[in-house]
């Protein structure tokens, strides 16, 4: 299974300017965090403070993660970045020697 490590961003142009919308609107995104935690498909999650951005590590195939995000579309961008186990990394190391 791989492991993907993601920078997210809320886009600020969807933001509402309204508290109570804006509750609503973050209710709704941690809603899908919880499901996708629960799910195993997010390993860690958090928001950078005091900024509308953060990061996730997904695990799962390549198809499981990005219908994953693709819920998160247009509300959230991702910059995604696969991740290498210790393990993969002295594989490829020994391949070196």
């Amino acid at each position: 299974m791989a492991s993907y490590l993601t920078f997210w961003e809320v886009d600020k142009t969807r933001v509402p300017v309204d508290r109570k919308e804006r509750g609503t609107g973050w209710a709704g995104l941690m809603h899908m965090v919880r499901q996708h935690i629960e799910q195993g498909l997010i390993t860690s999650w958090g928001a950078f403070i005091g900024e509308e951005c953060g990061y996730a590590v997904w695990q799962g195939s390549e198809v499981d993660v990005m219908n994953a995000m693709q819920q998160y579309v247009p509300f959230v961008s991702f910059q995604t970045h696969p991740l290498a186990s210790e393990q993969q990394v002295n594989d490829m190391i020994k391949k070196l020697s």
